[in-house]
């Protein structure tokens, strides 16, 4: 097959100037909105209906299981897709509606199968969104302005979750109750905040399709996406055939995501349970102690977040200047230090030193990659080749939700604290991989 770029590649597209490389990316925000309400929230929402500590991993199997279907065949279906409404955008818009649903659905579970169940459509649907979202991103912009579109995504991955943590303690700064529940013992202010975020993930989405439409494509794009055959079989080809062709350069990268992402995974899933220990000496999930280190991590997930929408912009000159290798590496490292920190840390405020460090690598994760990413690999295939790195991503959770509850009582002493050791620890070694990956040369 092949993977010649078109006349219309993405090292010559025009310039765009700083906020319409922002306004393409607002979209961004409500997505990534959803999934902070997830990364904060769920792991609560599940013990609120009466999960086991040591089972949580199995119920986050949702996003890693839909992410590893859904996005390399959404990514390669968007590649060959003619539409009146564009080649990206069909996908990215019905999925922020589906997202919008399952979030307004969400905190109104009466039991735990239909937690599990909505989370299953609610992952679908931002997995439906995102890869055609970067797709759409790495389409438009000329190679040379990769580094600041895709680091731009990251600062409104920080803003989004920043928003996304931050809104339950608003709420009740603004005079709600925080520990008014309802009969499944699921906060108000919870419920508040995912009603919130329905809102976001549709209306950014729609100010992105109003404000930067695509690129039409080219009679000669169109004639060579016609000319390749059509149906499913067409689209489980060209995703073999692109791990067939994978450059060397995406393949290292993979090793770094194993255990960049292993870790994220087992950071969110255990840093209530591990506040609530550390700093309220409680382990019940219906005490106000418990309640207590939701909030707080909802403040201190805030302000990481809110780091890492600062540090996007502030890497951009970093990254041009000494390549996104190295700053990803020293990014990882300092992520990894503060989460080995974060057990031994017994007042709130201090708190705040380590989330520095984890800010400033999830800005890191959330750019970085992409950038290294996009630079090797062939424009036409843009689609199914983020579909497949988003693979990376997910596989390793998958891992995490079937070995970590196999070791949880017998390695990690049943302690969500060791939980999140184990998280600093894998990010060091990712930082360690990064090292390794050899960057193409342009």
């Amino acid at each position: 097959m092949n993977h010649q770029s078109s006349p219309a590649s993405s090292s010559q597209r025009p310039l765009l100037n700083f906020w319409q490389i922002v306004n393409m990316n607002v979209g961004f925000f409500g997505i990534q909105f959803s999934f902070g309400l997830q990364q904060s929230s769920m792991s609560p929402i599940y013990a609120y209906l009466g999960a086991d500590e040591a089972s949580l991993p199995y119920l986050w199997l949702a996003g890693p299981a839909t992410g590893l279907l859904v996005q390399p065949v959404i990514g390669a279906m968007s590649d060959r897709t003619i539409s009146r409404w564009g080649r990206r955008t069909p996908y990215f818009l019905i999925g922020a509606i589906l997202c919008s649903l399952g979030l307004l659905a969400m905190p109104y579970s009466p039991v735990l199968w239909m937690a599990a169940s909505l989370l299953w459509v609610l992952d679908a649907a931002n997995n439906v969104t995102m890869e055609p979202y970067r797709a759409f991103v790495s389409d438009k912009l000329d190679r040379s302005q990769h580094t600041l579109g895709f680091l731009t995504q990251s600062a409104f991955t920080g803003l989004g979750q920043t928003l996304a943590y931050l809104t339950p303690s608003l709420l009740v700064w603004f005079g709600m109750n925080k520990d008014a529940v309802n009969a499944q013992h699921i906060p108000h202010i919870v419920i508040a905040a995912f009603m919130i975020g329905a809102f976001f993930s549709l209306a950014s989405v729609l100010w992105t399709l109003k404000t930067t439409p695509e690129i039409p494509l080219t009679a000669e794009e169109i004639k060579a996406i016609q000319a390749e055959p059509a149906g499913w079989k067409t689209t489980l080809s060209d995703i073999l055939t692109a791990f067939k062709e994978m450059p060397p350069t995406m393949r290292q990268l993979a090793v770094m995501k194993l255990f960049q992402w292993y870790g994220m995974f087992c950071y969110w899933q255990y840093i209530v349970l591990s506040l609530a220990r550390t700093l309220f000496d409680t382990s019940d999930p219906g005490s106000a102690g418990f309640r207590a280190a939701g909030l707080l991590n909802g403040q201190i997930g805030a302000f990481y977040n809110f780091i890492a929408f600062i540090a996007a912009f502030a890497l951009i000159p970093l990254t041009r200047r000494f390549g996104p290798k190295f700053t990803h590496t020293c990014c990882l490292t300092l992520a990894g230090l503060a989460m080995l920190s974060i057990p031994a840390i017994h007042d709130p405020l201090w708190l705040l030193l380590p989330m520095a460090g984890i800010g400033l690598a999830w800005a890191s994760i959330m750019g970085n990659p992409y950038v290294m990413l996009a630079n090797c690999i062939p424009a036409a295939k843009t689609g199914v080749y983020m579909g497949i790195f988003n693979m990376f991503i997910v596989i390793p959770m998958i891992i995490q939700i079937f070995t970590l509850p196999l070791v949880y009582h017998s390695l990690l002493g049943g302690n969500p604290e060791n939980v999140i050791r184990l998280a600093g620890a894998l990010l060091l070694l990712a930082a360690t991989s990064v090292t390794r990956i050899k960057i193409r040369a342009h």
